[in-house]
């Protein structure tokens, strides 16, 4: 989802071969590299719950705190749903309401606007089908309103698109969503995708949100044509779920814990294009694609509840 390269740090060779999309993890590993505690400069952070969910905010304010985090500047806002897979009581009302709320301050003001939700990802790959799986339980609204728009008032026009990936469409993901765009002239874009994180512990446990666009395949360093809004003219927000860490990653992680020493040209040689995923992978992905579709559907149509959302939907 964030930049297609694995971080790097000029002021110490220490995991410059991290790779994570989360921004949270990059200010961690950034520290670590340089032995630093609290924000680096062009950096602001923040902890706090939204609807009884803890939820950290990084903000990168300038072009050097983009440097250091290798990440363009803007908000990524990480929401933690652990209590969503222990399957705690109104966990997922909780987490569903405050993807919501946090959504929803991203979002361009005006409640009339079009807004496009695309589901990235190849969905016949487990750990990729976030974002399909998410994009099939979007309440799309934008015919309906078209055709009949007394029995809709009140609710804003969307549309869903789950494009596939180049490998099986053989056509760019971001220039179908392009066309989309340019035929249905939406007022903002909403992109659901599959992220890499630095910790295990981390899978399908927290969801990222940030303004600042895609690019799709850029988790596991296969990034493809942008979608921003240098690209596509209109604001771009960004939701993912990580699903994947990469093995040089972990490798380094694990053996720097145990004191090693790390080769990490040896590590990335190896094991570059290796990444690890759970065994629970499957249900897991199913929990994050309806939270994360609820949250959006919520986000897009407040008049609504968790209810109605359920009844759209059946």
């Amino acid at each position: 989802m964030m930049p297609p390269t694995p971080l790097k740090f000029k002021k110490s060779d220490m995991n410059k071969y991290k790779r994570t999309d989360l921004a949270m993890e990059a200010r961690e590993i950034w520290n670590e590299a340089n032995g630093a505690k609290g924000d680096p400069d062009g950096i602001k952070s923040s902890e706090y719950d939204r609807a009884g969910i803890p939820v950290q905010a990084v903000d990168i304010l300038t072009d050097e705190g983009s440097e250091k985090l290798q990440k363009p500047k803007g908000r990524y806002v990480t929401i933690g749903i652990d209590d969503l897979l222990a399957r705690k009581e109104n966990a997922f009302e909780n987490a569903v309401q405050a993807i919501a709320d946090e959504l929803t301050a991203l979002l361009p003001k005006s409640e009339d606007s079009l807004a496009l939700v695309v589901g990235l990802g190849n969905r016949d790959i487990t750990p990729d089908a976030v974002g399909p799986h998410a994009a099939e339980q979007i309440i799309a609204t934008r015919h309906l309103l078209q055709r009949m728009p007394d029995s809709f008032a009140g609710m804003r026009p969307v549309t869903a698109l789950a494009p596939g990936v180049l490998g099986t469409t053989g056509i760019e993901t971001g220039e179908l969503v392009a066309g989309v765009s340019e035929k249905v002239r939406p007022a903002f874009l909403i992109a659901i995708d599959a992220l890499a994180s630095r910790q295990t512990n981390r899978l399908c446990r927290t969801v990222q949100l940030a303004n600042t666009g895609v690019i799709p395949g850029s988790g596991v360093g296969n990034a493809r044509f942008a979608l921003t809004q240098e690209t596509l003219g209109i604001p771009c927000l960004a939701i993912g779920v990580p699903t994947v860490v990469d093995a040089a990653t972990l490798a380094a992680d694990l053996l720097e814990q145990t004191g090693h020493k790390v080769n990490y040209d040896a590590l990335r040689e190896k094991h570059g294009h290796t990444f690890v995923t759970l065994k629970e992978i499957d249900q897991n992905v199913s929990d994050c694609a309806k939270v994360i579709a609820y949250g959006i559907n919520l986000a897009l149509q407040p008049n609504l509840t968790i209810g109605d959302i359920e009844m759209f939907l059946s």
